[in-house]
């Protein structure tokens, strides 16, 4: 459940980082997202879930 709790807030703090920082930018992101085909919208979602999932193999690994 730690694990858990650290994830979320690590997303948490990278997410308000974009919003705090950059929400400007935040709008010329979604415009770009929404002229892409839902397969490449689905393909960047898995190549963003394949590199969690080596992150945390990779932290698992190393012990953190």
């Amino acid at each position: 459940m730690a694990w858990i709790a650290l994830g979320l807030g690590l997303v948490l703090v990278i997410e308000g980082l974009v919003f705090a920082l950059a929400p400007s930018r935040l709008d010329e992101i979604v415009e770009i997202m929404a002229k892409l085909t839902p397969e490449q919208r689905r393909s960047i979602g898995l190549v963003a879930v394949a590199l969690g999932v080596g992150l945390v193999w990779l932290a698992k690994t190393l012990g953190v």
